[in-house]
């Protein structure tokens, strides 16, 4: 049987929802497609584009509709959210996302939109794309210190209620503190 790239992609997500990150080896994708590995690099130059491709098919999955009419700030949180959704979906989706977006593959969405946001504040492009990242690594931070948690109760190596070290709604308690920090600046330059 012949497989396209996008069943090659589906039995990665696949592997990684079921075995994580770790195990998720061409060999094995391979394997469960009763392929040879060697047939896989028809569709991917390498594992790392492969990881890439399937990053960018989490956060595919996970897009919400733009709602255009709100507010640049609220435009912010709603991409930040629906980043954070995209990432918890899937087992070891956060470690994988932000590993792809560390090593520049893939996983251009996420940077794009929110210094698109950022800039209907009125910011230039230099200031909106910090600011963004300054929002995306809080993102990867907290999802991943949660996720991490979360997979850690699930298999009993912890005995803990869902992380939130900084009491309920810490997410949006870290992202309202950068958001205001965005603002302070949009103020400073209307004066």
């Amino acid at each position: 049987m012949r497989y396209r790239r996008a069943d090659i992609v589906e039995r990665a997500v696949g592997i990684l929802d079921q075995y994580g990150l770790p195990d998720l080896s061409m060999r094995r994708i391979a394997g469960e497609l009763g392929l040879q590995p060697s047939a896989l690099y028809h569709h991917f130059a390498n594992k790392q584009e492969l990881l890439a491709v399937v990053a960018d098919e989490l956060l595919e999955r996970g897009a919400r509709p733009a709602a255009e009419t709100v507010s640049w700030d609220q435009q912010v949180v709603a991409l930040s959210h629906e980043l954070r959704e995209a990432m918890l979906a899937y087992r070891d989706g956060a470690e994988l996302i932000a590993t792809v977006h560390a090593f520049g593959l893939g996983v251009h969405a996420p940077s794009r939109r929110l210094t698109e946001a950022v800039r209907r504040a009125g910011f230039d492009e230099v200031f909106a794309r910090a600011a963004a990242m300054t929002v995306l690594h809080f993102v990867f931070g907290h999802v991943s210190d949660e996720q991490t948690h979360l997979q850690a109760n699930s298999v009993g190596a912890i005995d803990d209620a869902p992380l939130d070290r900084a009491g309920a709604g810490s997410f949006d308690l870290g992202l309202s503190l950068i958001l205001d920090g965005i603002r302070q600046r949009q103020t400073q330059a209307a004066v």
